[in-house]
């Protein structure tokens, strides 16, 4: 096989040069072949070389013994210095590649190549026959007869081509802090910079996320932290391990760094009788640029893992058409894998093309998140990744965002012919810094399927438009459209308010009524970030408070609803909810700490045969199968009481990478009114400590 890729390369390499060998001036030159015309320097110079392999090589003894006849085929060049450089050495035993390049380095340097005057390298292959055999002169001096294994094996390719490319590389300048590449989006690593991109006055839009690097870099020096967080190594290993990509490489127009993907864990559910907890993922992330305007990125994962019941459980009940037994929230089908576990591949990737400075487009595989909240009410990243098509445009005070989005209904009632069904949603964010303090945000979303054959409709490829008129004219069953309000206000410098208003249906008749109307879909957040709290460096407390009605989300066709993966698009909770989080989260140097306290009530639905209502809180339920018109409220069904405080420190290993080794407890009380096959009571407490390269929100407080 070695053999065979060698041909193929010298193969492809002498054809790619056959134009450039004919008009090279001359070949290198031996000092012992100077005097000789240039017709024939070619010849000595096979002969020189032939000579001295024969005179200087001297056959291993494990070769002579196994009285061993082949040859050693050895790619080499002779540089524009002069000097000769093995490429590549293939034979049987290592102890013939061995003494083969022992010879190499004992060749004298020689006047190069030169290619129309300038000096330039060659390469060759050789083929040196074992055993060896004498090199012979034919009588003409510009003749060199060889054997049948060395006949015509000299083969020169002249070309500086690749000397220029790797000439023009330089040490890597941590390019992509300054690309369109996004943030990888973890809420912990956003907090790092929440501050300084929030400060008075600034004319920054933080409801849309990912953030890009440019965007980033005008408020806050990625680069510049990093740096500083350096540790002083001299060894190669020390600084991919501490400081840097595994690989970088940049040249004229272009750079891309190459790093590994790990999330490695073991943790115990103490109310499990499974044994321990545990993920293993192993994957690779590449980020690259060409020019500066064009990046793109992507990121493989391939995993396995078991968790806590709670969680375990929840997959399951997410569980698409098909054998698989799960879909691991926000990740992925998961195919069961030995005992209780399951194996989840995942892939990301997007292209990052930025045409002029007020314009970015992105096109790929991922997730999107749009609020200043722990939780969105209009679109968040929980749900499995997705294809995406998204227009950023800033100028002056505003920032648009356009976002066009290809969703899966994994449910077996909508499968056809096996194949998952396609639905298609797209939404417009505005972004308006009213003044220094004030930032209001309008959304709109609207969900479609392929109705009549229309696919993926036109009509909502317009960017600048609003979605309800054009829904109404594409006929009022045809998509399910949403409406949302964001805003945010800088208290001062260190205290964030900011809040949220989603509305899916409203009848004002019904609201003025008082009857508490099922038409009144609505929900609100409301939350507040203090900044250095207490006047301790990068500490940053978060309180937040959400609420949505019963029925907001969903349709009565039920494809219409506000989901994908059989995962909500926006909160994790669907709908017949209110909630409280309280977070802090702090920084120091390379260490960190996170603490989450989630306290909230649901209604779900009962499930049982004599109960087939919905209660709202189900987004994937019709909302025609409701159990009243008036009288709805939240909480309703099987009152669902929950709590949940998670602690989690650990030490960042390669700021560059966002590397971290970590340790983590959750505790969990999950206490519904009645118990039934799909409702349990649960009390959890999960310990966890692993590695993990943090690319990603992992959301379990569900």
């Amino acid at each position: 096989m070695k053999r065979f890729v060698l041909f193929v390369f010298l193969f492809l390499y002498n054809l790619g040069y056959a134009q450039t060998i004919s008009t090279y001036e001359k070949p290198p030159v031996f000092k012992d072949c100077d005097t000789m015309a240039v017709e024939q320097l070619k010849s000595c110079f096979n002969f020189t070389l032939n000579s001295f392999i024969y005179e200087n090589f001297k056959v291993p003894q494990i070769v002579k013994d196994q009285s061993y006849n082949g040859d050693v085929q050895i790619l080499f060049e002779v540089t524009n210095t002069g000097k000769f450089k093995i490429i590549y050495a293939d034979a049987i035993y290592d102890e013939l590649k061995t003494e083969s390049k022992r010879v190499f380095d004992l060749l004298p340097e020689i006047a190069p190549a030169t290619y129309n005057g300038n000096p330039t390298f060659t390469q060759y292959s050789l083929s040196i026959a074992i055993p060896l055999t004498q090199p012979v002169k034919e009588d003409s001096p510009s003749h060199l007869v060889l054997n049948d294994t060395q006949k015509d094996s000299l083969n020169a390719t002249l070309s500086d081509e690749l000397d220029k490319l790797e000439s023009e590389l330089k040490p890597y300048e941590d390019l992509e802090y300054a690309s369109q590449l996004n943030i990888p989006f973890t809420h912990s690593y956003y907090a790092r910079f929440d501050a300084e991109m929030n400060a008075i006055g600034t004319n920054s839009h933080t409801g849309a996320k990912p953030f890009i690097y440019s965007d980033v870099a005008r408020y806050y020096d990625i680069k510049a932290e990093h740096k500083s967080l350096e540790k002083d190594t001299d060894t190669w290993l020390g600084r991919k391990t501490f400081n840097e990509h595994l690989v970088e490489i940049q040249g004229k127009d272009y750079w891309f760094t190459v790093d590994p993907i790990l999330d490695l864990q073991l943790g115990k559910d103490t109310s499990s009788d499974i044994g321990s907890t545990w993920n293993n993922t192993r994957g690779i992330f590449l980020q690259a640029g060409i020019g500066k305007r064009f990046n793109f990125t992507t990121s493989v994962y391939e995993s396995q893992g078991r968790f806590a019941d709670y969680f375990n459980a929840y997959a399951e009940s997410l569980r698409a058409f098909g054998p698989d037994p799960a879909i691991i929230p926000g990740r992925g089908i998961a195919k069961g894998f030995k005992e209780n576990a399951y194996d989840y591949p995942v892939a990301e990737a997007y292209l990052s093309y930025t045409p002029a400075d007020f314009l970015n487009v992105q096109f790929g595989h991922g997730k999107n998140f749009i609020g200043d909240g722990y939780r969105s009410l209009l679109q968040s990243d929980v749900a499995s990744p997705y294809p995406f098509l998204k227009l950023n445009t800033t100028f002056w005070k505003i920032k648009y965002t356009s976002t066009w989005m290809w969703l899966k209904d994994v449910r077996p009632e909508v499968v056809v012919d096996k194949a998952f069904l396609t639905k298609y949603m797209a939404n417009h964010y505005l972004s308006w810094n009213v003044n220094k303090r004030l930032n209001i945000g309008l959304f709109e979303s609207v969900i479609w399927e392929d109705s009549n054959g229309r696919g993926f409709d036109v009509n909502y490829l317009n960017p600048i438009i609003f979605f309800r008129a054009i829904e109404f004219q594409t006929g009022q069953g045809a998509g399910n459209a949403i409406l949302g309000l964001s805003s945010k206000y800088k208290w001062n410098n260190k205290v964030n308010l900011y809040g949220q208003f989603i509305l899916d249906e409203f009848s004002l008749s019904d609201v003025t009524g008082g009857n508490k109307s099922w038409k009144n879909k609505f929900g609100f957040q409301v939350g507040a970030k203090y900044f250095n709290a207490f006047k301790v460096d990068n500490l940053l407390l978060q309180a937040e408070y959400n609420q949505v009605r019963p029925y907001t989300y969903s349709h009565n066709t039920q494809t219409l609803n506000y989901a994908h993966f059989n995962q909500p698009m926006a909160h994790l909770w669907g709908a017949n909810f209110r909630e409280f989080v309280l977070i802090g989260r702090y920084n120091y140097k390379r260490w960190f700490g996170d603490a989450k306290m989630i306290i909230g009530q649901r209604g779900l639905d009962y499930n049982t045969d004599d109960d087939s209502f919905s209660y709202g809180g189900d987004i994937y339920r019709n909302y025609n199968d409701r159990q009243a018109d008036t009288g709805i409220i939240i909480g309703q069904g099987n009152k669902t009481n929950s709590f949940m405080a998670e602690l989690q420190a650990g030490y960042v290993l390669n700021p560059t990478t966002n590397l971290k080794i970590f340790t983590n407890i959750l505790y969990r009380d999950y206490n519904p009114d009645a118990v039934n096959a799909t409702t349990v009571r649960n009390g959890t407490l999960w310990f966890n400590l692993g590695i993990r390269t943090d690319l990603f929100n992992w959301y379990n407080d569900f």
